[in-house]
């Protein structure tokens, strides 16, 4: 008889934040490795510290429209160095007790997989990775994903992982697996072929109240601000009759309309790639409701393109409009200009669809970013007939403002990846204030029709 197959055990970590909430926030890349371990022979477990549908969530479960909804959560100490941040620190997910009861109930694992997100958010992953090395003494742990891609030092040195891998995690998790567990299957996928991957394992969730979709990879701007070009350097895109079908697969599978797009640049080359699957999508009268969180291009936007979205039945739309200080936003990005950013808004509007379903992202904290700019873009856009979203700059190692936000911070950001965290405005000279977010808050309130 055969020995059994290695159990590998794949963890979505604590978040540690002042803010946090899900907004079709799913560890897709972990899923998928999820997918590809089972593929080749593994047995797999699946742990989500960030569960918001945990059985014993009871009457603290919230869920709100189209599946998003908040995470549970328990206040903590603050990190050292934060305590003149008038904000309270918590820790996102399961408590720990029930983490603990979760993992004692599990047989051991043989390796342990730990996916971690933004940087800020490293001593969560520490925390879940000591909890782990708790319930399964002398068991590998790994440590993957956008934190250790990003700062992969930091993650050897303060995660507690016994081994980080950085970049794509397809490309190390079997040679690793084979590694760590003795069991070397031959390959079944091509990690270079996003149409070869199997599909995530979104089953292995309690729930499932929406579909993360990623259709491709990476993204053709290089901006100032944004990591996507270090984590995904080569753009890589699916078939679009692939991705429809995967569409319709969960849809049957769990009776999910919603759709989350994961993509950093969907829109890029519509013609080839988004236009096919929206039309796809709407002459099988799914009845599906899109969005897109990671925003669309602005530049790619015309009026075929928002009406295949609007007959495909695309619900949130957002723009990754950034700035309109557009004469100089070149030390930024060079996506979008100003007579771009307004036809896109009438193509939009010819196609159907109302100011509170369209909002545009604005860049706030940045470098050196004077308060009257932001209530100036905040301003036209609302002119526009669009619903400002602000969206709290966080510095990022690697990044091309990293060295201006390094002068302009309060911090020192080099010395601990939780002072780049969004929600301490850590590049603002006067600091967080409640007064100035009650402020933009209200600035920014829903556009209505």
């Amino acid at each position: 008889m055969s020995p059994a197959a290695p159990r590998i055990l794949l963890v979505n970590p604590w978040i540690h934040d002042f803010a946090a909430y899900d907004f079709w926030a799913r560890p897709l890349g972990l899923l998928l490795l999820a997918a590809i371990l089972r593929q080749h022979g593994y047995r797999v477990a699946y742990c989500d510290c960030l569960d918001r549908f945990h059985p014993r969530a009871g009457a603290h479960r919230s869920p709100e429209r189209h599946g998003r909804g908040p995470f549970l959560k328990t206040p903590i100490p603050k990190p050292p160095g934060l305590n003149d941040v008038p904000r309270t620190f918590s820790r996102y997910g399961i408590p720990v007790e029930w983490l603990r009861e979760d993992l004692a109930a599990m047989a051991p694992p043989d390796l342990i997989l730990v996916t971690g997100l933004m940087t800020y958010w490293a001593s969560g992953v520490a925390e879940t990775i000591a909890e782990l090395k708790r319930a399964f003494p002398g068991r590998p742990v790994v440590l993957g994903g956008i934190y250790a891609t990003l700062l992969p030092e930091h993650a050897r040195r303060s995660s507690g992982a016994d081994r980080v891998v950085t970049g794509a995690g397809e490309k190390a998790v079997l040679e690793l697996a084979a590694e760590m567990t003795g069991h070397r299957p031959d390959l079944r996928f091509d990690p270079d072929d996003l149409d070869t991957h199997p599909l995530p394992a979104l089953e292995l969730q309690r729930q499932v109240p929406f579909i993360p979709l990623l259709t491709a990879r990476g993204c053709p701007y290089r901006c100032a601000y944004c990591a996507a070009a270090i984590l995904a350097p080569v753009r890589q895109r699916r078939r679009p009759e692939r991705v429809f079908e995967e569409i319709v697969q969960w849809h049957r599978r769990f009776g999910v309309r919603d759709v989350a797009f994961y993509d950093d640049a969907l829109l890029v080359d519509a013609e080839a790639h988004a236009l096919p699957l929206f039309e796809r999508i709407a002459a099988a009268g799914l009845n599906l409701r899109l969005h897109t969180p990671n925003a669309l291009h602005i530049g790619c936007l015309d009026d075929r393109v928002a009406r295949a979205m609007r007959r495909a039945g695309m619900a949130t739309i957002r723009l990754g409009l950034e700035t309109t200080d557009f004469a100089h936003r070149g030390d930024l990005d060079a996506k979008v200009s100003a007579g771009q950013f307004q036809q896109a808004v009438a193509c939009l509007r010819r196609a159907g669809f109302t100011g509170a379903q369209i909002g545009a992202y604005l860049l706030v904290g940045l470098p050196d970013q004077p308060m009257a700019a932001v209530e100036a873009a905040i301003a036209a856009v609302r002119a526009a007939g669009v619903t400002p979203i602000p969206a709290h700059y966080s510095p990022i190692a690697g990044t091309s403002l990293w060295p201006a936000a390094k002068r302009a911070a309060r911090y020192d950001l080099e010395a601990d990846p939780v002072f780049a965290n969004n929600a301490i405005w850590p590049c603002r000279p006067e600091g967080f204030s409640w007064a100035w977010l009650t402020r933009l808050k209200a600035l920014c309130a829903d556009v209505a029709d």
